[in-house]
């Protein structure tokens, strides 16, 4: 018998949501602006440019600011800024671990969750890890690893890993960088809260405060009805307007 989405998740424990602004330090917000300024200088460069061009170049520029939230080496491999996101995920993911749960971390950027596994492994923090780069086979050990208890993290690219697969293992779901489509969040988070799960799920958000990450999770308000209208997983910023783009990083 085919059952609607609805009709399982009315079977399903509750799930909370819940978006913890974080702080930037002075040094982290001085990086930012400069980042931010360099990037609306290229556009303005970008003019007399072709459509297609002047949206790909906007939508690089968007890329590197997030990553800038995330890690000031994302952006530039040479700066050695601590990172305020990672010092508060290493904060929450002890209260889970001390609380004897299990959490599955998402992030779009790979380079991003190489930086969380160096943290990690600095803590002697378990984990398994799954990106796009992994074989189907090493794929599902680490699934079946994950699920018969080996490892306190789950660390998945979320384009990877945000379908397909069963971590019910899991009862939390931190979601280290917001993406522009709210549904494939919560795909992602769907790994974790689906059936066979027993307990109730919360996911975590950690958005940079001041930031380009806020106007995203603004733009996730905004456009819920546009979102609800997009095929599953599909690439929200295809929806938004140049104006729209541009002014995620004019401030």
């Amino acid at each position: 018998l085919r059952r609607t989405k609805s009709e399982v998740l009315l079977e399903l424990p509750p799930k909370i949501e819940q978006s913890i602004l974080i702080e930037p330090t002075m040094e982290e917000t001085a990086f930012y602006e400069a980042v931010r300024m360099k990037a609306l200088e290229r556009i303005q460069q970008l003019d007399m440019a072709e459509n297609n061009t002047k949206r790909f170049s906007i939508l690089a520029e968007i890329s590197r600011l997030r990553q800038a939230c995330c890690h000031s080496s994302l952006v530039d491999e040479n700066m050695t800024i601590e990172s305020s996101k990672v010092k508060t995920f290493l904060t929450l993911v002890k209260n889970i671990i001390d609380n004897k749960h299990k959490a599955l971390i998402f992030s779009q950027f790979t380079r991003y969750l190489s930086k969380i596994k160096e943290a990690l492994d600095k803590k002697n923090i378990s984990y398994q890890y799954l990106d796009g780069s992994t074989s189907m086979k090493e794929r599902q050990k680490a699934v079946d690893d994950f699920q018969a208890g080996i490892g306190d993290l789950f660390l998945i690219s979320l384009k990877a890993g945000g379908t397909g697969l069963n971590l019910t293992a899991a009862d939390y779901v931190v979601i280290l960088d917001p993406w522009w489509n709210p549904a494939v969040e919560d795909q992602a988070s769907a790994r974790a809260h689906r059936m066979g799960q027993q307990r109730p799920v919360t996911v975590y958000r950690l958005i940079m405060k001041n930031s380009i990450e806020e106007k995203i999770i603004t733009l996730h308000k905004n456009k819920k009805d546009l979102a609800a209208d997009l095929l599953s997983g599909s690439d929200m910023s295809g929806k938004i307007s140049e104006e729209e783009l541009v002014g995620l990083i004019a401030g």
